[in-house]
C-alpha cells in the first residue's frame, strides 16, 4: 500500500470478546447520554443497576455463540479487505463501547501522519444513538485536528443495497414461497418523538429493498419491517418482531437485519437462536435468517461508491 495521509475510519459500537469486555460494553452503552436521555447522576444509577442485573444473564447469550461477539473478527477482516481494495486511504476501525476505542485510534492516526478523514458509520440509516453517538466519540478525542468528511446515511445507495439483495437471494430459490421480514434494532418511541429520523429512513429503506426485489422480479408472499431488542416497561417502535412472526404460523420466513453492517450478538444470538425459538413456538414453519454484509466482496466495492 502507497504511503498516503488519508484515513477511512469505520465506525461501530463494539463487542464482547470475553465476559469482562461484555461489563465494560453494557457501562459504556449505559452511560451513553444519547442512549440513556436522562440527567447524568440518574444515567449512572440506572447504568450501574442495568449492569449489575443483566450481566449474568447477558453472558449466557454470549455462551451460546462462542463466548464472544463476531463483530470483531469480521470487522477485522473487513478493515484488511478495504485496505487492501482502497489504496489510497489507511483504514481504521474504531468501537464506541468496546476497543478499539476512539482516543486510542486516534493516537494511531496522528502517528501514521493523517491529515484527511472519511468518517463512515457502519450504520446505514441515522440515529442519535448509534451515529451521533459514534461522531461525538470521534470529535471528543480528535478535537478537529483532522479535515473530516462524514457519510452520515447510506441507505439509498445502490451499490450496497446490491449486497442486501444478493444476501437475501442467497436464502431461497423460491422466494414466493416465503414472507421477508426486515428486522431493524428497536428505539425507545419517545427517541424518535425527540426528532430522531430512525423510523422514517427505516420505512424509505425497506421501500427502496422492496422496489428493487421487484424490478428483478424477485417477489416474496409479503414484505413488513419490524423491530427487535426491547428492553423495559416503556414504549418502543413497533412492530416488535416477535409480535410480528405470529402472523405466520405454518408459513415460510426470512429474516434480514436491515440496521446491521457486521453480525453481531444481535444478529448470531437474538435473531438465530432467541428469535429462532419464538418462531418454533407460534408453528412458524421454516425460519431462515440471513448473514450481514460483513466483508463481501460487494460489499468493499459499494464502500468505495459510498465515500467517493
Amino acid at each position: 500500500m502507497q504511503e498516503n495521509n488519508k484515513a477511512l475510519v469505520l465506525l461501530n459500537m463494539g463487542g464482547a470478546r470475553n465476559k469482562d469486555e461484555l461489563k465494560m460494553f453494557l457501562k459504556n452503552m449505559f452511560n451513553d447520554k444519547n442512549i440513556l436521555t436522562v440527567n447524568p447522576i440518574l444515567r449512572k444509577m440506572i447504568a450501574f443497576f442495568i449492569v449489575n442485573s443483566r450481566l449474568d444473564d447477558a453472558w449466557k447469550n454470549y455462551e451460546e455463540i462462542g463466548n464472544a461477539s463476531p463483530i470483531n473478527p469480521l470487522t477485522e477482516k473487513l478493515v484488511n479487505k478495504v485496505n487492501e481494495s482502497l489504496s489510497e486511504y489507511k483504514t481504521y476501525q474504531m468501537m464506541r463501547y468496546t476497543p478499539p476505542f476512539a482516543k486510542d485510534v486516534i493516537k494511531q492516526m496522528r502517528e501514521d501522519g493523517i491529515e484527511e478523514v472519511v468518517l463512515l458509520p457502519l450504520y446505514p440509516q441515522y440515529s442519535t444513538t448509534t451515529t451521533k453517538s459514534s461522531l461525538e466519540d470521534f470529535e471528543k478525542y480528535a478535537k478537529g485536528a483532522f479535515k473530516t468528511k462524514v457519510i452520515e446515511t447510506f441507505y439509498k445507495n445502490k451499490a450496497f443495497n446490491e449486497c442486501i439483495i444478493e444476501e437475501i437471494s442467497k436464502q431461497t430459490k423460491f422466494p414466493q414461497d416465503f414472507n421477508l421480514i426486515f428486522s431493524a434494532h428497536g428505539l425507545p418511541q419517545k427517541i424518535v418523538d425527540a426528532g430522531d429520523p430512525y423510523e422514517k429512513q427505516m420505512n424509505e429503506h425497506v421501500e427502496i429493498l422492496s422496489s428493487m426485489l421487484k424490478e428483478k422480479g424477485i417477489n416474496f408472499k409479503s414484505i413488513s419491517l419490524a423491530y427487535q431488542s426491547k428492553v423495559g416497561p416503556m414504549k418502543w417502535l413497533d412492530p416488535s418482531l416477535d409480535e410480528a412472526l405470529v402472523d405466520f404460523k405454518d408459513d415460510n420466513v426470512i429474516i434480514y437485519p436491515i440496521a446491521f453492517i457486521v453480525d453481531n450478538s444481535e444478529t448470531d444470538f437474538e435473531l438465530d437462536i432467541e428469535y429462532r425459538e419464538i418462531s418454533e413456538e407460534i408453528g412458524v414453519r421454516e425460519f431462515k435468517v440471513c448473514k450481514c454484509v460483513n466483508d463481501s466482496d460487494m460489499f468493499i466495492n459499494a464502500i468505495k461508491d459510498i465515500i467517493k
